[in-house]
């Protein structure tokens, strides 16, 4: 196991082209699983190449238990790859793909086969050791990939999107034995993927990166609770978060945003403080509700429901999506498929106080809350009614 830090880790390919990695500082502790996710072309891959050595970096420091290995090539720096197209020696038997790294380290051959049944018992693939790469199905083929690397015991295991060539159903069965084998295994794990599913699910740290530069970093409950921005809050998220369009309008000592569902309805919800930050009214700003978030049974005390007409319904299994109209911006209801209603149905909302976030129309930063001594003499309930 090992610590694993980036200081201001940066790479470009040339004069004059946009640097693919924007000071990239990052630190996990020895044992913890990081995620790095975001959209194609983010950058994800090549900081993972990088990390192993396969890219050199145009600037910063890679550090592993405090020592910088930016300057040393793969094969010195201990870490191990799973790579997403296995990348197996197609004529190789199973146990000789699994040896082979062991082997190129002359390691003794009573050694080799203690190692190669170590891993054949804990990936559970002891039956397949006689067999090539091609009489493999794909989630065969991923197991012996990772018993490649875990044969090595190095400090590190990377993972680049093992996963995407697989089925659905395979992957969340993989996605399952990968987080059993770092339960039992305790190695520092980096692990890039561009499913939220799996960031959510795998990771105890998470990095969500867009065009080089990390958006932002914490654990998965942090990054799903408390998003810093519009970008974060959209890709983490299934169904993602909904974002409604609104004008904040000054009256008296309050602020209103206008809702409009087509019904005469209104609802009364206490707003996050930054919406009584100094030059906010009259200001466009993103309302952010995760669907989950939004109640479809009217009832909680001091809230006022607001009336939406049922445009679509999307049966789940376990939830049913519910989608209503609101400032002309479709938005989606987590409901229990016993509450779900028709299509053409009138269904009353209200959202939850606590829950509701702010964003820059513009920069799409979020809007704080103001600090403690600011918030006392602020008022701390807004109205939301519609027109």
């Amino acid at each position: 196991m090992a610590t694993l830090e980036l200081r201001k880790v940066h790479k470009s390919y040339g004069s004059g082209l946009a640097d693919t990695l924007k000071n990239i500082e990052l630190k996990i502790d020895s044992g913890e699983f990081l995620i790095l996710v975001g959209p194609s072309g983010c950058g994800k891959s090549t900081l993972m190449n990088c990390i192993a050595g396969l890219e050199s970096i145009s600037g910063g420091e890679i550090l592993v238990e405090g020592a910088d290995i930016s300057g040393m090539s793969p094969k010195d720096r201990d870490i191990a790859m799973v790579f997403q197209s296995y990348a197996l020696y197609p004529t190789m038997s199973v146990r000789d793909n699994i040896a082979f790294g062991l082997k190129m380290r002359k390691m003794a051959p009573e050694a080799i086969d203690e190692e190669v049944a170590r891993v054949a018992r804990l990936l559970q693939i002891e039956h397949l050791l006689k067999r090539k790469p091609g009489q493999l199905s794909g989630g065969q083929q991923q197991r012996v990939a990772m018993g490649r690397a875990l044969a090595r015991r190095p400090k590190i295991y990377l993972f680049d999107e093992p996963l995407s060539n697989l089925d659905a159903k395979l992957r969340v069965e993989m996605r399952t034995e990968i987080k059993l084998m770092h339960q039992r295994l305790k190695t520092t794990t980096v692990y890039v993927t561009h499913d939220q599913i799996e960031a959510m699910t795998l990771g105890d740290k998470v990095a969500v990166m867009k065009e080089g530069i990390i958006q932002q970093f914490g654990t998965p409950q942090q990054i799903y609770n408390d998003p810093a921005n519009l970008f974060v809050a959209s890709f983490i998220g299934s169904p993602p978060m909904n974002f409604i369009p609104v004008k904040l309008e000054p009256a008296g000592n309050q602020l209103f945003a206008p809702l409009c569902s087509g019904e005469k309805a209104e609802l009364s919800c206490a707003l996050p403080l930054a919406a009584m930050a100094e030059g906010v009214e009259g200001r466009e700003v993103i309302l952010g509700v995760r669907p989950e978030q939004i109640q479809t049974t009217a009832g909680t005390p001091g809230l006022v429901p607001i009336a939406a007409e049922v445009e679509i319904i999307e049966p789940t299994g376990p939830d049913t999506l519910v989608f209503v109209t609101l400032n002309q911006t479709k938005v989606c209801c987590r409901m229990s498929p016993d509450d779900a209603p028709r299509v053409g149905q009138v269904i009353e909302l209200q959202l939850d106080p606590e829950k509701i976030m702010l964003f820059d129309a513009n920069s799409g930063e979020r809007l704080r809350p103001l600090s403690a001594t600011t918030a006392q003499s602020a008022s701390n309930v807004t109205r939301l009614r519609s027109l």
